[in-house]
C-alpha cells in the first residue's frame, strides 16, 4: 500500500530526492507527486524547470491545487523535451491547423450535400411544375462551391 508516494514501513526516497541525492524527509513536498517508481516524471520536470523552482511553485500553492500543477508541469516539461522551442504551444498550434483543415473539408462536404439535394429537388420539381418562366428559372438555378473563396460566402449563383 502506498501512502503519499512512499511504501509504508520503508524509507524509500521519492523520485525527486533520489535524483537530487538527498535524504527524503517525512514532509517532503515532492513525495506525494513524484513517487519513486516514476523517476522519469521528476527528471523531465527538473530538466526544464529546476528543482528549486518546482519546490517554490508547489509551496506557494494550496495543497488541493498541487496535483494539477504537477500534471501541468510534467506535460509542459515533456513537450519541451520533444520540442525545445515551442513546447506544448507547438502541439496546440498543430492541432488547431488540423481543426481548421477539417472544418474546411466539412464545409465542402455539406455544400456538396446541399448542391446534390438542390439538383434532385430541381429535377423532381421541373417534372411536376407548371412550365411558367419564373418557375423554370427558379428550379434551373445551379449552385456551386467557390473553393477559392472558402473563407467568405460558400455559395454563388
Amino acid at each position: 500500500m502506498k501512502e503519499s508516494g512512499r511504501k509504508q514501513g520503508t524509507l524509500s526516497p521519492c523520485a525527486a530526492c533520489k535524483l537530487l541525492r538527498r535524504r527524503c524527509a517525512q514532509d517532503c513536498v515532492f513525495a506525494p507527486y513524484f513517487p519513486a517508481d516514476e523517476p522519469q516524471k521528476f527528471a523531465s520536470v527538473h530538466k526544464v524547470f529546476g528543482a528549486s523552482n518546482v519546490n517554490k511553485m508547489l509551496q506557494e500553492l494550496p495543497e488541493h491545487q498541487r496535483s494539477d500543477a504537477v500534471s501541468s508541469m510534467v506535460y509542459e516539461a515533456n513537450a519541451r523535451v520533444r520540442d525545445p522551442v515551442y513546447g506544448c504551444v507547438g502541439a496546440i498550434s498543430s492541432l488547431q491547423q488540423q481543426i481548421d483543415s477539417l472544418q474546411t473539408q466539412l464545409a465542402l462536404a455539406q455544400a456538396e450535400v446541399v448542391h446534390m439535394r438542390m439538383r434532385q429537388f430541381s429535377s423532381e420539381s421541373a417534372n411536376t411544375t407548371a412550365s411558367s418562366p419564373a418557375a423554370k428559372s427558379f428550379f434551373s438555378m445551379d449552385m456551386h462551391v467557390d473553393q477559392a473563396n472558402i473563407g467568405g460566402s460558400l455559395w454563388s449563383c
